[in-house]
């Protein structure tokens, strides 16, 4: 199990860098995206290439992500029935969840996914848009992205079994990081306090 769970730890290192590489991409989106608007406005000159770029940021943000956000446990989640669990049964949820859910979905995206890919890249696939962008590279985030995802859910599995056997503390509870709601609401809280003073 010592071998699985350093298997685990390097996927969840991977994810972890790859997913802050994406948190980037959100800034170039934002850049290209107001640098179009300040040439369409004072410039009168548009072009899809700006358009499409902005998309092909945006899918990469959403596919690379996705094994990180399944690391730090922020994918949505329906916890009307699994928060009245013992954490050992969410964890027995999350591995049935992760084998007959995750891992099927995961392997026929990649396998449908990956004859576009290659057909794209051999035919030199073009936007059909006027000043469009090639197709093929964002095109293979598809199979990048959720190649990631799957690393990510055999991580998530190898900690729920180590759990159920002793050797971990429950992954599905957060250690020292707060949710986005909680964040938010310390900001809230900080900003009326200011403005009361």
């Amino acid at each position: 199990m010592k071998a699985l769970l350093a298997l685990s730890r390097g996927i969840d290192w991977l994810n972890e860098r790859v997913g802050r590489m994406a948190l980037w991409l959100i800034l170039a989106s934002a850049i290209v995206s107001a640098l179009n608007a300040v040439v369409r406005k004072a410039f009168d000159y548009s072009s899809n290439a700006f358009l499409e770029i902005q998309w092909y940021l945006f899918a990469a943000v959403f596919l690379l992500a996705a094994g990180y956000t399944f690391l730090h446990n922020e994918h949505v989640r329906i916890d009307v029935l699994s928060s009245k669990l013992s954490p050992r049964g969410r964890n027995w949820i999350d591995i049935i969840g992760i084998v007959f859910f995750l891992f099927p979905f995961v392997y026929e995206t990649v396998r449908l996914s990956l004859p576009v890919v290659i057909n794209a890249i051999a035919s030199g696939e073009m936007s059909s848009n006027a000043g469009g962008l090639i197709r093929w590279p964002v095109y293979i985030l598809l199979p990048i992205g959720f190649s990631l995802l799957g690393l990510q859910g055999v991580s998530e599995l190898i900690k729920r079994v180590a759990f159920l056997r002793g050797l971990i503390d429950d992954p599905l509870v957060k250690k020292n990081e707060k949710t986005a709601e909680e964040e938010l609401a310390e900001f809230v809280r900080a900003k009326q306090q200011k403005e009361a003073n």
